[in-house]
């Protein structure tokens, strides 16, 4: 794996550091999992701004709703899945 470096605050590494040793796992493999815990975290975030903004729009959230509606239909369909 290619590896880059990055400058952080020296209180941040200690942190890591600290998280690193505690958790008995290597400093970027925690950095890793803070970045995607964060990344994670942001997608959620400008999902829920995204509904909140679709619901200032009542014409659109209805039409949301009625497509949500459908495919909810779909889960009672008697169909065997085919895994």
């Amino acid at each position: 794996m290619k590896t880059v470096t990055v400058r952080v605050p020296s209180e941040i590494r200690r942190t890591l550091q600290q998280l690193a040793i505690e958790s008995q796992q290597s400093m970027q493999s925690v950095l890793a999992k803070a970045v995607e815990e964060y990344k994670r975290n942001w997608i959620l975030q400008r999902t829920n701004e995204a509904y909140a903004a679709l619901r200032g729009q009542p014409d659109f959230w209805e039409e949301e709703q009625e497509e949500r509606h459908a495919w909810e239909t779909t889960l009672a369909d008697d169909l065997e899945d085919d895994r």
